[in-house]
């Protein structure tokens, strides 16, 4: 509080014979006070800002602002009208998550400002945490600032330094790409070789940059850039200015290159930027969920955590096709018979196959098993940016909808929808209705969804303002029929799964499904963390236990990078409330010793203690199971493996539990020797600690269960 006094007494000294002028810096203090953030107004009269940390500078001065199209520029000659300090505290609980309790806790400045030269207002609302800062734009409405075109958003993130970054290109369309650890400096001649060829992609600039973005300064301050609460608005790129390390905002255009429309008041996402100099708190953090707002729906007793297996492994790895037919090289849904087309006898969404793994799901306690494929439409849906291309209703003749689902239902297991878009949104949205109404029908809960391919209306891209708004329509339509979503291709997360929990994953990254062709690298897993989970759980597919493709399909001659171990860890290190088996039925049954720990691993929990962790490198995890005394632990390496000295002191004091040790064997190989796997067991307590040797590109997992 006497940080919070000590701003508002600064406030006031602002003020002068009535007239508002910028003659000192106003300062704002986090509630720990380890982090300061200093407001001022240039001699242009532009929005600056300065962030510490511990008395070091992390971001120098920077300045803010909008530069409108067709209109005087939100940038500069601007004075203070008002400043109003506060503080909030408050602790809440998320329908589901990594922790059950939640603390919001931040002090807060709100500058409104005002243009005089064009008679009008901009006001910056700055909150600061123990763990770092975020910023937003609010636009009050006036006569000289109601309807607006953006041009471009200037904020700025001047960095001390030329810091080591984990980062991927700056993309209208993809996030799908390996991450590249290089200094500031290098970014511009590491950039062409940073991406590879996706089924939709729109390089941003030589610079350009997507967040999040995790950073680590020369002395050893990790900072996290990126954006909360993204709503009817395009999303966020950051772009270098590497010859004086500066970011700045760069937002994702539309077919006309403007970059977002508004209408007074309104407001920006949030800009964050999560600081410490211990990398477990960058993981640990809350920032972005709790700038986003409290959860809107009334009811969210249908809202729940998901394991699932899924027929979608074999089509990926080329075993099985989602189509039905080689004979239709064009489809028109309303005039093509399907019972009188030939199939290809390799369509994975047919009746006998579905069965099987709903037997599988249902003998080892998974809740619900996605099917892909299972809808006509599938020979001709990618690559001709089709308007009509599935009608999301009608089924293949070998897909018995009703008599699955009651197969499904009687076994206590629920199928999971899939819905390809193709990115035809227009089509997607004119069947939505009816498509949740089937699902409604059958007993379906979670759909997931997918916009491969360029979008439609063409020009648009997969990140600007009017998908930013069709996938949170999609989302809020869902919610009135009880349904729950997990968007693959869609924008990356930025908190509003606590506004809106129906929205229990995302892809928005490359997950396993590259495994099966160009390979994800071996410290994939170590940096996902730190970066595309900082704004959500993703759907990443783990679980894979054969990792030689050629064995399923000859033509495949790809390799996943990681050991079986480590692809049990991830079920913990990859948080997620939604959670895949993603291998086939097969490959399970040849190890149900190992299987075991996905059955027994939660998917919703009541505490989570990021207990080692350095981005590229290693991260270890421990979690409790909500409602349970049970905890889980996981541990994902990069190229040089690790060594754990694992200290159990999270565990209550005075009881015993048994621990089982799913580890990587002293032989294992991520390329040569994946399966190699050893389990053990261990009664051990809150004074226990275990020396634990992951391989590189390996893990391990552990299950600890009360020994009574």
């Amino acid at each position: 509080m006497k940080h919070l006094i000590r701003t508002i007494l600064l406030v006031a000294a602002i003020c002068l014979a009535g007239k508002i002028i910028a003659a000192e810096p106003i300062v704002l203090h986090s509630p720990n006070g380890k982090l300061q953030m200093t407001f001022s107004l240039s001699e242009k009269g532009e929005p600056t800002y300065i962030l510490q940390y511990k008395g070091k500078t992390v971001i120098r001065p920077s300045h803010l602002g909008l530069e409108l199209k067709n209109a005087h520029n939100l940038q500069q000659d601007f004075v203070i009208k008002k400043t109003t300090a506060s503080s909030f505290d408050e602790t809440w609980q998320p329908v589901w998550g990594e922790t059950r309790n939640i603390r919001n806790h931040y002090n807060e400045m709100f500058v409104e400002l005002y243009q005089q030269s064009q008679e009008r207002g901009l006001n910056i609302r700055f909150r600061l945490y123990d763990d770092g800062l975020g910023f937003r734009y609010e636009f009050p409405l006036s006569k000289n600032l109601n309807y607006f075109v953006i041009k471009e958003e200037h904020s700025q993130f001047a960095m001390s330094g030329d810091n080591t970054a984990w980062w991927i290109p700056g993309d209208y369309d993809t996030q799908e790409y390996n991450y590249t650890e290089s200094k500031l400096s290098e970014i511009r001649q590491k950039l062409p070789t940073a991406y590879d060829n996706n089924a939709s992609q729109t390089l941003a600039g030589p610079t350009c940059v997507q967040t999040s973005l995790q950073m680590k300064t020369p002395d050893g301050i990790y900072i996290n850039l990126h954006e909360a609460a993204l709503v009817d608005y395009s999303c966020m790129h950051l772009n270098l200015d590497d010859k004086n390390m500066i970011f700045e905002s760069f937002l994702t255009p539309d077919a006309r290159g403007d970059k977002g429309y508004l209408q007074a008041p309104c407001k920006s996402p949030w800009r964050t930027i999560i600081v410490s100099d211990d990398a477990r708190d960058m993981l640990s953090s809350n920032l972005i969920l709790n700038l986003n707002d409290p959860c809107k729906l009334k009811d969210t007793s249908w809202i729940h955590p998901v394991k699932y297996a899924g027929v979608w492994w074999e089509m990926i790895n080329g075993m099985s096709q989602w189509s039905y037919t080689w004979d239709l090289p064009s489809v028109k849904l309303d005039s093509i018979d399907y019972t009188k087309v030939k199939t290809h006898g390799k369509h994975g969404a047919n009746n006998a196959n579905v069965r099987k793994y709903i037997d599988f799901a249902a003998e080892n306690g998974l809740d619900q098993v996605l099917v892909e494929g299972w809808n006509i439409g599938w020979e001709d849906w990618f690559g001709q940016e089709k308007d009509y291309v599935f009608d999301f209703t009608t089924p293949y003749p070998d897909f018995d909808i009703k008599a699955l689902n009651e197969y499904a239902h009687s076994k206590g297991v629920k199928l999971l929808m899939h819905h390809e878009t193709s990115g035809s949104v227009r089509n997607y949205e004119r069947h939505m209705e009816a498509a949740y109404n089937l699902m409604n029908k059958y007993g379906y809960d979670a759909v997931k969804s997918g916009y491969v391919g360029n979008i439609l209306p063409r020009g648009e891209h997969h990140y600007g303002q009017w998908m930013v708004n069709h996938y949170l329509y999609a989302v809020q339509e869902a919610a009135k029929h009880h349904i729950m979503v997990n968007a693959h291709e869609a924008v990356r997360p930025t908190g509003l799964c606590r506004t809106y929990p129906n929205l229990i994953g995302n892809e928005a990254a490359r997950g396993t499904e590259y495994e099966a062709g160009a390979s994800n690298h071996v410290n994939h897993t170590t940096i996902l963390p730190f970066t595309r989970l900082q704004g959500g759980p993703m759907d990443y597919t783990p679980g894979i236990f054969e990792m030689d493709m050629s064995k399923m399909n000859p033509n495949n001659h790809a390799h996943v990078n990681s050991t079986l171990a480590r692809q049990l860890a991830l079920y913990v290190t990859m948080y997620s409330p939604l959670q895949m088996a993603a291998d086939l039925v097969e490959n399970y049954r040849k190890h149900m010793d190992a299987f075991q720990f996905i059955k027994d691993v939660a998917v919703d929990w009541d505490d989570s203690r990021y207990l080692e962790a350095e981005p590229g490198q290693y991260i270890t995890v421990a979690r409790k199971a909500k409602n349970s005394a049970n905890w889980f632990v996981g541990c994902t390496t990069g190229e040089n493996g690790h060594t754990s000295h694992l200290k159990l002191n999270f565990l209550d004091k005075g009881k015993k539990y048994i621990a089982t040790i799913y580890a990587d064997a002293k032989n294992a190989n991520y390329r040569t020797n994946p399966q190699a796997y050893v389990i053990s067991k261990k009664t051990v307590n809150s004074n226990t600690v275990l020396k634990l040797k992951a391989v590189p590109g390996g893990g391990y997992a552990i299950s600890i269960k009360p020994a009574n």
